[in-house]
């Protein structure tokens, strides 16, 4: 920490996820912007101008500067990067996936459990106040539909939709079901690059409910919605709007309620629950455990797409 008692937090990759999480460091109460690395040295210089920190001439340098760290680099090289950070004895906040394989994500997850580091996984929607609303009216779900679309990003090339996108659903999912996969039926199509960029997946759960997730980053439109359907009502909630409503059994009618959601950036929430557990050595909400269930069955759903084709 510096002497005003604030946790110094560093940007590895400024692209534009890290460009965000630059902003969003310069601007916590909790946390001092530090450090900046890119291997674009002229981004990583745009990006301090605009922000503040140092533009660290290599990842040693970088680690020098840093308490806490976000890592928005290619998932190829998280396992590296994170690594050197937390060998260092620096907090990790690594963007999903985890990383591109399980081996790599169970050697981040030992070795910040050895080094007692904090290591979070940016599985931002947990972090979207549309998700408070709908654990807070959860009691037993059967059955999930999920859509997220998005327009092609160009970025993210080097994986398909379901580790770029529906990864996020599918953490969401393992966290409301909390129970064993028994089956997983997938389909996906590539259109636009060599991996699929449409896919749907079926997704049984030992306990009985079933889940349904289809992530396009093809569509024309942007859709990030779950609907949860459960004995005593069916929930609708929009990540995007961050808006939503319950409806409910009334006699023979259902009952329509709006669901009262305060609205805040998502982005915000996540990076500054990162920085209160960098400074108080807590446990995170979304833990390198987390994200690595989430990418099994990423990982899964991948081997069943491409096996088919």
């Amino acid at each position: 920490m510096n002497d005003s008692g604030k946790v110094r937090a560093g940007v590895c990759g400024v692209g534009a996820i890290g460009r965000n999480h630059a902003r969003i460091y310069s601007e916590l109460e909790q946390a001092e912007l530090t450090a900046i690395y890119d291997a674009d040295t002229e981004r990583a210089r745009a990006i301090a101008d605009e922000f503040g920190g140092t533009v660290a001439g290599s990842i040693g340098e970088f680690i020098a500067l840093v308490d806490a760290a976000s890592v928005s680099t290619p998932t190829v090289t998280h396992r590296e990067i994170g690594t050197a950070l937390l060998e260092a004895g620096k907090h990790v906040l690594v963007e999903k996936p985890i990383a591109d394989s399980l081996d790599d994500a169970k050697a981040l997850i030992d070795l910040a459990a050895a080094q007692g580091c904090v290591l979070q996984v940016g599985h931002i929607e947990r972090f979207n106040p549309v998700m408070a609303q709908l654990e807070a009216r959860l009691t037993d779900p059967k059955f999930l539909e999920v859509h997220r679309l998005s327009p092609f990003p160009n970025r993210s090339m080097d994986i398909g939709v379901v580790l770029d996108l529906m990864i996020h659903d599918l953490e969401i999912i393992l966290h409301l079901v909390d129970s064993p996969i028994a089956h997983i039926d997938a389909v996906g199509i590539p259109v636009l690059t060599r991996r699929e960029d449409i896919a749907n997946a079926r997704i049984r759960f030992a306990n009985g409910a079933v889940a349904n997730v289809t992530a396009s980053r093809i569509s024309p439109e942007k859709m990030r919605k779950i609907r949860v359907f459960q004995s005593d009502a069916y929930l609708s909630l929009d990540y995007q709007d961050q808006s939503g409503w319950i409806y409910r059994r009334n006699g023979l009618e259902i009952a329509r309620e709006e669901v009262q959601v305060e609205k805040d950036e998502p982005l915000k929430r996540e990076l500054a629950s990162f920085i209160d557990c960098a400074a108080r050595g807590a446990a995170p909400k979304v833990s390198g455990e987390h994200g690595a269930r989430a990418l099994d069955v990423a990982l899964e759903i991948t081997r069943l797409i491409e096996s088919a084709a």
